[in-house]
């Protein structure tokens, strides 16, 4: 019998924002490359967006029906219209802020953005907790006359929209090229051998460096073979006790006595050399995390 083959269907990707997701549309027949600007209709509203992937043929399967067309290439009207938009945001801020402190509201505006149309604009806010503002929307609705939507935001998705500096010096791996941001856990730090210092795991943001996730697989894979400190392990030169391991080099420093009666002689080993005797904790026992820590989870 047959295999059905899968049919192919063409698209574009359109990206919004830099580091933001990429969408499918239609190209509608347009022959669209990388970096081209597009107009095209969203859940938002009509949009401007950039080309992330030029024409392509993908699996129909990879597709979340209905695949919108695109409404055409953008003109250079297009993209003069789009930059008055950006001016009229600048306003907005001002407009927001001044708002936002008159009626002495417990929230902070991170970004804004309105849509090719001007049929809405949207305020990111910040906020510890829970906000009353429909005062706000009359005040803005007013001032601007067009939908206002305002919609509160984390932490990490603040950091994002303001393009900091990491403390490795470079700018933000979530500004940069991350579309959306994955779990990161107190485990890959330790599976790292990190120090669990709050102040040197954490972003600016003030979780988990999502860096952090990157090298998890490979550390995980390499943990499997390497015994934990304390447990205890024969040598070549003898039995002893794990002082400490180098995870990346596959080497295992341990404290060996060749009897019982002897000082024990520190050596290090290749983990294929050595096998474990007795395990001072299983491998799947998680330490808990300290109350530190706890304040920079997700």
């Amino acid at each position: 019998m047959e295999e059905k083959k899968e049919s192919k269907v063409e698209i574009i990707g359109v990206r919004f924002k830099k580091a933001g997701k990429v969408y499918y549309f239609d190209p509608k027949g347009e022959s669209l490359g990388q970096d081209d600007a597009v107009i095209v209709e969203t859940a938002r509203g009509i949009e401007l967006g950039a080309v992330a992937i030029g024409n392509r043929l993908v699996d129909e399967k990879d597709i979340i029906p209905p695949l919108k067309q695109i409404i055409r290439k953008a003109t250079n009207n297009d993209r003069e219209k789009e930059a008055a938009n950006r001016a009229r945001e600048a306003d907005a801020v001002e407009i927001c802020t001044e708002r936002i402190a008159a009626h002495n509201l417990g929230m902070k505006l991170v970004d804004v953005e309105m849509t090719f149309d001007q049929s809405k604009i949207v305020f990111y806010f910040t906020a510890d907790g829970r906000v009353d503002f429909r005062e706000l929307v009359k005040d803005l609705t007013s001032a601007l006359r067009m939908r206002i939507e305002l919609r509160q935001i984390g932490v990490r998705d603040e950091a994002k929209a303001l393009n900091s500096v990491g403390i490795c010096g470079r700018t933000l791996c979530c500004a940069t090229f991350l579309e959306d941001f994955q779990p990161v856990s107190i485990k890959m730090a330790k599976e790292q051998n990190l120090s669990l210092n709050p102040m040197k795991i954490s972003g600016v943001c003030g979780r988990l460096m999502c860096c952090l996730k990157y090298e998890e697989e490979t550390y995980e894979y390499l943990n499997k073979n390497l015994p934990n400190v304390g447990d205890n392990i024969r040598t070549p030169d003898g039995e002893g006790e794990v002082l400490s391991v180098g995870v990346l080099r596959q080497l295992v420093r341990a404290a060996v006595r060749k009897k019982q009666q002897d000082v024990p002689v520190i050596g290090t080993y290749h983990v294929d050399d050595v096998k474990v005797l007795k395990r001072k904790f299983s491998k799947s026992k998680s330490d808990g995390d300290s109350e530190d820590l706890k304040e920079i989870l997700d």
